[in-house]
């Protein structure tokens, strides 16, 4: 794609607020206007066209634009339909990964120290106690929950799935996702528990390019998940 504005501005809309580039409104692939219910978020979505590529004609692709991506995921899909979504995070608390430990006993005693405070929110806070095993054959978990983090899924509204969308895929782990969702921990954390096995091989081995790469990739999606949720609820 080329840039065709000169310049990307929030503007009122009438749910809300839309983003204008130059005197058109931004439309969504499907053809309807993009809006949003606050002014700190259509802001940060001007920002982001105004952002992309240079000068116009420059080339840009759907990559460039993140935040952009996520909000109309959350206007064409999310909203309109949570229920898949909700299935498709909640998911992932049967083979969360801070139930799987390593057999190795120095790696263990760190999953350990990073991942049972976390366990034991997730027993007291959210009611779901979550059986823990070594090795990487799947333990069943307890039905009853399994079905309590679903229902800690679907208390979110379609922000809060868009983040846990995001941010639990990347993070393996629906418990770490909900924990910096609810604010029981920081995406920085968050990270660093879902890389205890990359730190402590990294110890040894060094730092190779996959797990960098790895790395980098959990910030970007933690940066995306967390401003989209404080933007979105920011008014």
């Amino acid at each position: 794609m080329k840039r065709f504005w000169d310049t990307a501005r929030a503007v009122p809309a009438a749910t809300g607020f839309g983003i204008n580039l130059d005197a058109r409104p931004l439309r969504l692939p499907g053809g309807a206007p993009l809006t949003v219910p606050g002014l700190r978020l259509a802001e940060a979505l001007a920002l982001e066209w105004h952002s992309v590529g240079a000068t116009k004609q420059t080339e840009f692709t759907w990559d460039s634009l993140p935040l952009t991506r996520l909000v109309g995921t959350v206007q064409d899909r999310i909203a309109p339909d949570p229920e898949p979504t909700i299935a498709a995070i909640a998911v992932y608390g049967e083979t969360d990964l801070l139930c799987y430990r390593a057999e190795e006993p120095k790696l263990r005693t760190r999953q350990e120290a990073a991942w049972d405070p976390l366990l034991d929110w997730a027993r007291d806070t959210l009611q779901a106690p979550l059986a823990v095993t070594q090795g990487v054959m799947p333990v069943p978990q307890p039905s009853a929950s399994l079905r309590a983090l679903r229902a800690a899924v679907g208390a979110e509204d379609p922000w809060g799935l868009a983040a846990l969308g995001v941010l639990v895929p990347a993070l393996g782990s629906l418990v770490l996702g909900l924990a910096v969702l609810r604010g029981r921990i920081g995406a920085a954390e968050a990270i660093a528990c879902a890389l205890v096995d990359e730190s402590f091989q990294q110890e040894f081995w060094g730092l190779d390019a996959e797990a960098e790469a790895r790395a980098e990739g959990l910030a970007a999606d933690a940066a995306l998940a967390t401003s989209l949720i404080a933007l979105a609820r920011a008014g």
